[in-house]
């Protein structure tokens, strides 16, 4: 690193400025720890500063983290799908984030991305400055940090939920990397309070944050009896599979502008599969976006019309792929109303029933493996519920598309080979392709010049014209979609 650059990474500290939150991290060597450049604790002498891209970077250099503005909170790094280096690398990342409690060897996450083992060190090494093993132990102790200072789980239940599958060595790492043990960093707590049956943590992100954007979104297509949006929060009920085991619960979503950080409270039932939650709850409400880079490109949008786009709009993504995906098709040529109609009645049909103890969250979406259970009446089942046909036989072909593995609805590498894939299906068009790869996969250059939405927002412009138009705003086509959606409330 040059000396200019650690000069402008300095002044970028020492402005606190949340913009370069999570961009790096500052290795403090008179203190032995690291931080994130939005720190309040008394600043550190210039000389005394070394710049790491991501926290295991400064973890593997020998720093552990502060407990003033604590790494862990700190909001990931944004996929940008023009550079296939850096994509790869920042997929791989996402990933280790959210299978570092399986055990998942790198061969295995390499076959995921469609890559050798080899060639994914090689990319993530280059990017990150760290081989994904040391990504992968950080994540896993940042996560047991974050439990110990938030939570009054036993000790032993977290580094379960972290990924560590053995108690001794957990303690052992800790200590050795952050030279305090387990109960050394927790909050203490009365021996007497009552252990809660939730678990609540803070996911941090880069403001502004358009909140209610994003639940004015998620409320309009709320499937009933799974999710509902009351109180300024988000809730749903989950089923997932952890470890060959079925579990069943709710998740809480709520915001703190002032503290730049979704709260995410979980039922304890899914602890087990605690990093993937945290995964599907970042990927759903795009905690990863950097709202400057994408404002950069898209606020020319505003010389149409006057706050068409608005800074900190994020891509709304999905918890459950299937769920989305499904969802998408139901929607086809009908309203919006409609389509969460036709949803809530497949949920109630042929979802789980669940005990939250939340007015409102009855039962789980059904399962792919429920739908094909009814594929030799399929028609006649789905019929009952108000779904036609050839809605009901597409619904079945993509329910076996998800359960045969053919089509990746999440973290591919090459989002236009899948959606190719998708137009196969019989009754998925350019615009549902399009749709579930925004959502699912979370392609954020995606934009849907057909959408009877966006015909209206633009004006009287044709297809082919907006298509063109569109072209300006690559590789952020999908927020420019959400930002013309947005305009037309």
């Amino acid at each position: 690193m040059t000396e200019e650059n650690s000069r402008e990474l300095y002044a970028a500290f020492k402005s606190k400025d949340s913009r370069f939150d999570g961009r790096f991290f500052v290795g403090v060597s008179s203190t032995g720890i690291y931080c994130r450049p939005v720190c309040r604790a008394k600043m550190p002498k210039a000389e005394n500063c070394t710049y790491y891209k991501t926290a295991a970077e400064a973890e593997y250099a020998g720093f552990r983290p502060c407990l003033s503005c604590r790494p862990e909170l700190a909001p990931g790094t944004m996929i940008t799908p023009t550079d296939a280096t850096a994509d790869l690398a920042h997929r791989a990342a996402r990933l280790l984030e959210r299978e570092c409690g399986s055990g998942q060897k790198v061969e295995e996450l390499a076959a995921r991305l469609g890559c050798t083992g080899r060639h994914l060190r090689r990319a993530f090494t280059a990017e990150y400055n760290v081989p994904p093993v040391q990504y992968l132990q950080t994540c896993r102790l940042l996560l047991s940090k974050n439990l110990l200072m938030q939570t009054d789980l036993p000790v032993h239940k977290i580094a379960k939920a972290s990924g560590f599958r053995d108690l001794r060595h957990f303690n052992v790492l800790f200590k050795k990397q952050y030279h305090l043990t387990p109960t050394m960093i927790r909050r203490q707590k009365s021996e007497k309070e009552k252990q809660s049956e939730t678990v609540t943590l803070a996911l941090g992100y880069r403001p502004p944050y358009q909140w209610q954007q994003i639940l004015d979104f998620l409320e309009a297509r709320a499937i009933s009896g799974v999710e509902i949006v009351r109180n300024d929060e988000y809730l749903r009920t989950v089923h997932i599979t952890a470890e060959e085991q079925h579990l069943y619960g709710w998740v809480r979503v709520g915001n703190r502008p002032d503290k730049n950080v979704l709260t995410v409270t979980i039922s304890e039932t899914l602890l087990p599969a605690l990093p993937d939650i945290l995964f599907r709850i970042r990927h759903l409400f795009d905690l990863y976006c950097d709202p400057d880079a994408v404002y950069e490109t898209l606020s020319e949008m505003n010389d149409i019309k006057s706050d068409l786009c608005v800074l900190g709009t994020r891509l709304p993504g999905c918890f459950d792929p299937y769920e989305t995906a499904v969802r998408a098709v139901l929607g086809q040529q009908i309203t919006v109303k409609a389509a969460r109609t036709l949803a809530g009645r497949l949920a109630e049909t042929y979802g789980t029933p669940i005990q939250t103890g939340i007015e409102g969250l009855t039962h789980t979406f059904p399962q792919p493996e429920n739908i094909l259970d009814l594929s030799d009446s399929i028609t006649e089942n789905l019929g009952l519920l108000g779904i036609i046909s050839a809605r009901s036989k597409t619904i079945l072909m993509l329910s076996q598309a998800f359960v045969n593995g053919s089509i990746d609805f999440e973290f591919c590498i090459q989002p236009e080979i899948e959606m190719k894939k998708l137009l196969k299906i019989t009754g998925i068009g350019p615009w549902t392709a399009k749709y579930i790869a925004m959502r699912t996969m979370g392609w954020p250059d995606v934009f849907l010049e057909t959408d009877a939405g966006i015909k209206k927002a633009l004006a009287p412009r044709t297809e082919k014209e907006m298509a063109e138009m569109a072209l300006a705003w690559k590789p952020w086509r999908s927020y420019a979609t959400i930002n013309l959606w947005n305009s037309l409330e």
